[in-house]
């Protein structure tokens, strides 16, 4: 099963949205993946709900983290349990389109692509997409260091190329850093302009409504993981945020919504 995608869940207190994630993933056109799911020690209702699943399909695993340890490190228990070839994630509050899995495999086998990502609608809780953001067709590790152009919903990346690669231990951030590491490897990575995932807004405490917050760990991540001097790494935060609020404003995109998981 040289094809298999592996698809990494973590879930803390998911219960409101965890079955619309599982049955995206259950009705993938492209059949051939194992999804695990991580919980990080919920004192809601999800395990129980994701337990009902795996008695259906032996291809949905559950592992529960021994104490509650970030989206990070619970990403990193479900690439360390992976079979997969391909590794993707997504976040217990958000879906994917049937098409998603299948589209982007072929996408990155036909271009030898060793890192991928999509194009994704927005939407709060219930309520339909309002809007899908555009994403680069490539980026580059100078490109990554302006903006993380990547939403972790969307990315997939190749073992056979990269081994496996982990998140760094830091709760805010850790997937832009990972990025950042994998194009410090690789030239470029490339993405699909076409919304494949359906992003969940209402439900997470997003570092773009606290500027302070986007301001402390962006500079932590420029600091701390890339070892960039104070004034090198303040320089890089305003060049970052330049980039950041042109592409929050001007990649938006309206688009009539087309059915629903």
């Amino acid at each position: 099963m040289d094809n298999l995608v592996s698809i990494i869940t973590p879930v803390y207190n998911a219960e409101k949205y965890i079955q619309d994630c599982i049955k995206s993933v259950i009705n993938q056109t492209f059949d051939n993946w194992e999804h695990i799911l991580i919980d990080d020690c919920s004192d809601d209702n999800s395990i129980h709900i994701i337990k009902k699943f795996c008695d259906l399909d032996s291809r949905i695993k559950l592992f529960v983290q021994d104490s509650n340890s970030g989206a990070g490190l619970a990403r990193n228990r479900g690439i360390k349990e992976a079979k997969g070839r391909y590794i993707s994630f997504l976040d217990a509050d958000d879906y994917w389109h049937k098409d998603k899995l299948n589209k982007q495999l072929s996408f990155m086998i036909d271009n030898n692509h060793v890192l991928t990502y999509t194009s994704y609608y927005v939407f709060e809780k219930y309520s339909i997409p309002i809007y899908y953001r555009e994403v680069p067709i490539k980026t580059s590790y100078k490109k990554i260091l302006q903006n993380c152009y990547i939403f972790c919903s969307t990315a997939m990346y190749d073992t056979n190329v990269l081994g496996k690669a982990y998140f760094p231990d830091i709760r805010k951030r850790q997937d832009w850093v990972l990025w950042i590491r994998i194009l410090e490897k690789i030239k470029n990575s490339y993405g699909i302009n076409e919304p494949l995932v359906y992003y969940r807004i209402g439900n997470k405490n997003s570092l773009s409504k606290n500027k302070f917050g986007l301001l402390k760990h962006n500079y932590n991540v420029f600091k701390r993981e890339l070892n960039k001097s104070h004034l090198k790494s303040i320089l890089m935060m305003l060049s970052f945020l330049g980039h950041y609020f042109w592409y929050k404003t001007f990649s938006k995109q309206k688009k009539q919504f087309k059915g629903h998981i």
